[in-house]
């Protein structure tokens, strides 16, 4: 092992024995071993983070908390701060303003702790192709203190589903499987805060079920924040949604009270009798959209529950109603809501 500087930072110079090559790493990873920590309640906690690149403002006075034990889906159109959010909370890029905090420790001034404490797993999974599975594994538990690191590779390879593979170069994997080795690393040294950036993009519909199995799993040792595009994850993971838009966040609340935050009810009709969306315009005061669906059929956009005045206008124009019932709204929907602006 040597030592070198570079500008304020010193890089370590590990030799890769198999491979003969040198492989750079921060120092900060090779003191992560004498470290103390504190313990709270709470395992994440921030606070007015605020991020300037250039004139664009990528995050404004973001807050919230993350209690022990939480799986919180982290949601956002393209550009709206997540990852940048995240690699602050990771401690790889520093905030104008406001203070992170993991289990107590702030990750400005202790990184070194924070860093132990948090395992994080990039949006772009950045691993060493040409090193072998367990190697790698082995490599990266070299940066902690961990009791029996032989045991914990065999066991995080066991719980990632990685034992077939793990005499393989990470270079030989397929997408899925390599997720499965940064999922690996991200838990290898037991943190207790999980910070995942878009863990299933471009994996088939398999390997998604897969890495939600893990995510679902890895979710009982620690809290976890994951953020995706994928709807269907937030509600079969989180309890709790986050939702950030143009650097603000805009809701944060339980999955079921987020599907309550609809800004329309949604009604479909069906009348027996020939009718058109002209027909509806009595109630135009009530209602901001009628689309015809099918022949009789319609979905009415209103601001409140306008089933009476349906009944009412039915008898009016002397109309059978079939059917008559509210349609909930998707995460979908509510996010195209909090976060179409424009």
């Amino acid at each position: 092992m040597l030592s070198k500087k570079r500008g304020k930072d010193t890089t370590i110079f590990f030799n890769n024995k198999i491979s003969g090559k040198n492989i750079f790493v921060p120092a900060f990873f090779v003191h992560l071993q004498n470290v103390t920590f504190a313990t709270t309640a709470m395992s994440l906690s921030v606070q007015n983070i605020s991020k300037r690149y250039g004139n664009q403002q990528v995050l404004d006075r973001v807050n919230f908390n993350l209690e022990v034990g939480e799986i919180v889906g982290f949601l956002g159109p393209n550009g709206a701060g997540k990852s940048t959010l995240m690699k602050i909370i990771a401690g790889f890029v520093l905030p104008d303003e406001g203070v992170v905090e993991v289990c107590g420790h702030k990750v400005a001034t202790d990184d070194i702790v924070t860093k132990r404490l948090v395992g994080y797993l990039p949006e772009h999974n950045p691993l060493y192709l040409d090193m072998y599975v367990t190697e790698y594994l082995n490599f990266v538990a070299g940066f902690y203190a961990i009791d029996d690191k032989r045991h914990r590779i065999a066991e995080m390879i066991e719980r990632t589903g990685l034992g077939a593979e793990s005499r393989k170069k990470i270079g030989q994997l397929s997408k899925g499987y390599r997720q499965r080795v940064g999922l690996a690393q991200a838990m290898l040294h037991n943190p207790q805060v999980l910070i995942l950036d878009e863990p299933t993009t471009g994996l088939d519909p398999n390997q998604i079920v897969e890495i939600r199995r893990l995510i679902s799993d890895f979710g009982k040792d620690c809290t976890v924040l994951f953020s995706t595009h994928i709807m269907q994850e937030v509600q079969a993971l989180c309890r709790r949604v986050v939702i950030i838009d143009k650097g603000k966040i805009v809701a944060d609340a339980s999955e079921r009270d987020i599907m309550r935050q609809s800004e329309e009810a949604l009604f479909e009709v069906e009348i027996k009798e020939h009718a058109t969306v002209s027909d509806f315009a009595e109630l135009s005061n009530k209602i901001s959209s009628v689309k015809a669906i099918a022949d009789g059929k319609f979905e009415i956009a209103a601001m409140q529950d306008i089933r009476q005045e349906l009944f009412s206008l039915a008898m009016h124009k002397q109309w059978t109603i079939l059917t008559l019932k509210e349609i909930e709204s998707s995460m979908e929907d509510i996010f195209r809501q909090l976060t179409n602006n424009d």
